[in-house]
Parts: C-alpha cells; structure tokens; sequence
C-alpha cells in the first residue's frame, strides 16, 4: 500500500495562495541556493537588453545546451540591434539554421528594425515588440534592469504547481500562477530572483525525478509534502499528432539542383527547401512527386531512385519526408507557390538557410 497522502487531504484554499509570512522566507532560501548553484551561462555575464533580449527568444522551446553555441555565434555576426536591423533576413535565417521555430528568427529581426534608439526600458513598450509575451518581456527586464516583473516559462509553472500541490494542469490556472509568480519575487532582486526560479526548475525541480533533497523549498512544498512531486504538474490529454507524408524532389540539371525559398509566413517561412508536397489518398510516392512539381513549379520531371528516407516531429505533427534523385525534362521554371527558385550546385547550398529536415537531405547529397 502506499505511504503517499491524496492531494485531496489539504484544502484548496490553503494550496492555492501562499500565506504572506512564508513569502520573505521562501525568497531568502531561493537566493542564498542560486548564490551557490546557479549555472554559469554566457548571458548572465551582460547587463546589455539586447543580448539578454535574443537569449530569451533562443531559450523558448529550446534547451540551454543547445541554445549556448547559437548565442555567441549570433553575438559575434550580430552584436548589436543596429547591425540585426541592417542585415539581410537571408543571412538571419541562416544564423538562426538548425534551432526551429524560425519566426522567433523573423521577429527578433522585424523588431531590431523597429526600435529606435535604445531597447524599451517599461514593460509596456517591450510588450509592443513582434515576437515578445509576458514571460519573455519579465525576463528581459528583470536580467537587464533588475526591475521585479516576473514571468511564467515552464520551469517556473512545475515549480509553482509542486510547491501548491496544484489540482489541475497548469494551463488551466494561468492567473493563479501568474499571481503567486508576481507575489514572490523580490522587489530588490528581480534580476537574481527570476533566473534562480528558472534555475530550480531546470536543474533541481525536473520534469522527471526532481531532486526534492536539495530543493531549497522542500520543506514549504506541498506536492512534496504529500509524496506527490512526480506525478505533478498534472499533464493535459493530447490527441495524437497528425502524420504527413511528403514526397520531395532533388531536381537535377547540368550538375545543379533546383531549390525554392518558401513564402515568408508561416512556420518555416524565408527558408529554402528542396521541392515537394502531400501525398494525397491512393497516390504514389513518384506520381505525387510530379504532381507536385507541375504544380509548384510548372515543370515536368523524371523521377529517379530514392535518396533518403527523412523522418521529422514539430510541435503540432511529423512528416515524413521521402525524397528522390529527379531529372529536369522540360518547362521553364515558375515561382508560382513560392518566392523564388534558383539553380544551384551542391557545394552552394550551405550558402542558404534550410530547414532541420531538409539539412539531412544535404548530407545525403554530399554522400
């Protein structure tokens, strides 16, 4: 039988606010921790809002480990929002190649071209930047100007659901995380108060196994308290993630190969690819391989043998990428569901920015 006690057993009330007392206390614990375990990151060494400013962007939906190497190659192309408001969104996208969700990439440059003078210093007017939330604009904030505005990222949102013992997912008590969030942090120490928060839950309070025993805040943790930590936060039902399958086409003329830039909206907008599309009910993949690039295109093809075989997972489905050596035939090529097309050889592609998947087709190519 066991030993842990049924979330029901504390009353909603009490897990729901925290009481004013434990607040100072919970803050001390958390800043005396993070003065002796906080990470090293090469962001925290700057005061400067546009540095703190892209690694926020880089950090959401993105590990810190992989971010780390993005960062200071961006910071040496890019060092300053001057230098990203005149660069060419071509050579932005590529900085930004292999790290997903390009329109964090498209925004950060559309609002370096907005700003003018120095980065906004209120919420309000950070707020007012394309790509900027509430979390983001706390963090920046917070890290540049040690204002005490809080945020809510998903460390932070599984550290305040435990220490609550919250009943329901967080999703569903945005408001009330929000407001617990804005209790907490130090009105001297935004700056300190928001990165240890963040810290704690990516290195102690995890997802998978947190290591209650040296949380700062274990003894006031409810989740804790009651034997419950690894089966909060609650998880929301997902449906599963539709699966698409794509034949692509690597069209060859003369030793080049036929690519296409995508419309700049959307999810992998600006970027290059190699050609292609659905595969719709009862086709082949070499018909729709044809179809495709009649369609997109205007020309006709010969499809060859296959290359590769690319499976990829977004956020919200996962492709299939089934990709074949094709033979120009005949038809000048048209941009009709694209931006625009050029011939180039294989030595020329990693001179333009492509997506994750479509980087594997490359190295199929250089095979």
């Amino acid at each position: 039988m066991s030993n842990k006690k049924s979330i029901k057993s504390s009353s909603s009330a009490e897990r729901g606010s925290l009481p004013s007392f434990l607040v100072s206390e919970l803050r001390s614990r958390l800043l005396n921790w993070y003065a002796k375990s906080g990470r090293t990151l090469p962001w925290r060494k700057t005061r400067d809002p546009y540095a703190i400013w892209v690694s926020e962007i880089m950090l959401q939906q993105t590990q810190v480990k992989t971010v780390i190497p993005y960062f200071e190659r961006w910071m040496q192309q890019f060092p300053t929002i001057k230098a990203l408001a005149k660069a060419d969104l071509q050579s932005v996208l590529k900085a930004w190649e292999g790290l997903g969700y390009y329109a964090r990439a498209r925004n950060l440059h559309r609002a370096a071209q907005q700003i003018e003078g120095d980065f906004p210093t209120d919420l309000e007017g950070v707020l007012k930047l394309p790509g900027i939330g509430r979390t983001t604009a706390g963090g920046i904030l917070s890290a540049a100007f040690n204002q005490p505005i809080s945020i809510l990222d998903g460390n932070v949102k599984r550290v305040l659901a435990r220490l609550i013992a919250l009943e329901t997912c967080p999703s569903k008590a945005l408001k009330q995380l929000w407001a617990i969030s804005d209790h907490l942090i130090d009105p001297n120490a935004g700056r300190d108060f928001n990165q240890a928060l963040m810290d704690l839950g990516a290195t102690v309070c995890t997802l998978k196994n947190p290591a209650c025993l040296v949380c700062p805040w274990r003894s006031h943790c409810k989740a804790y308290n009651l034997g419950v930590q690894s089966e909060l936060p609650m998880s929301e039902t997902r449906a599963a993630i539709p699966h698409k399958v794509i034949g692509v086409a690597v069209i060859w003329q003369d030793q080049r190969i036929l690519i296409d830039r995508r419309k700049p909206e959307g999810l992998l907008g600006g970027l290059w690819e190699f050609p292609g599309g659905k595969l719709e009910p009862g086709e082949t993949i070499e018909d729709c391989i044809k179809r495709e690039i009649r369609e997109e295109l205007a020309i006709d093809i010969e499809v060859g043998e296959r290359l590769i075989v690319v499976d990829h997972t977004y956020t919200h489905f996962r492709v299939t990428l089934n990709v074949h050596h094709c033979q120009y035939r005949s038809g000048e090529p048209q941009a009709i569901a694209c931006d625009e097309i050029r011939w180039v050889t294989v030595d020329e592609l990693s001179d333009y920015p492509f997506p994750k998947a479509n980087i594997k087709i490359i190295e199929a190519l250089r095979q």
